[in-house]
């Protein structure tokens, strides 16, 4: 029975396509060590990195051609009688524009940074929980956004690396990893342009992924 637990933990579920993963069915999966170049060997072929800005920026132009004039659409600020209504109108144009691109059926790969929980006896693994990571370009401030958070995240490790863990999080240190999603941009909204909450006049996008693979990874000691 016990085998059989930790054989049911140690798949990655993946959604069939199209379908989508995300909401409170759960992932769980094996916690890989894997250096930066090695990480496109677990991914679907053809998938684009986006952990680098000069990655991000390749594939913003490719979708949208140049960065909105942030400063224009900005105005004076959220005051601005105007600065909802050309916000409004950056976003519809440029899903208009958008329309048909190629670029929108690429699978590309983002993180978001997990945290590991308290070893759960009960599933064999860590719970996990997940935030977003910020990444700053040329074309302002990037968050990938998946279309519904994985919910009910657990990883499992080897014996070595279940105690070492256990024992940093029982002395009240962090344990973080990378959470990897993979999937593809929604067609009818596939970017959010906004301005960022805690910097004034800070342009904010966000490419909203379509998650069908989720994957745990740590450096490689």
């Amino acid at each position: 029975m016990r085998l059989c637990m930790l054989i049911l933990v140690l798949v990655v579920l993946s959604a069939g396509e199209g379908e989508g993963l995300g909401g409170d069915g759960g992932a769980s999966g094996p916690l890989r060590y894997l250096s930066s170049h090695e990480l496109e060997a677990i991914l679907p072929a053809g998938t684009t990195l986006m952990m680098r800005p000069a990655a991000i920026e390749e594939f913003l132009a490719e979708l949208d051609g140049q960065p909105p004039d942030w400063s224009r659409v900005y105005g004076h600020g959220h005051q601005d009688p105007g600065h909802d209504d050309r916000l409004f109108a950056l976003n519809r144009e440029r899903d208009a524009r958008r329309e048909g691109r190629p670029a929108l059926m690429k699978h590309v790969a983002f993180a978001w940074v997990g945290t590991l929980s308290r070893f759960d006896p009960m599933i064999e693994a860590f719970p996990v929980a997940i935030g977003p990571k910020f990444i700053k370009t040329s074309w302002g401030m990037v968050r990938f956004k998946p279309e519904e958070a994985p919910g009910n995240l657990s990883v499992a490790t080897d014996a070595s690396h279940q105690s070492r863990f256990q024992r940093l999080l029982e002395q009240g240190q962090p344990v973080e990893l990378d959470v990897i999603m993979t999937g593809r941009l929604i067609p009818q909204e596939s970017i959010v342009y906004d301005f960022s909450h805690d910097e004034e006049g800070l342009g904010l996008i966000m490419p909203l992924v379509r998650v069908e693979q989720v994957d745990f990874v740590m450096p490689r000691p």
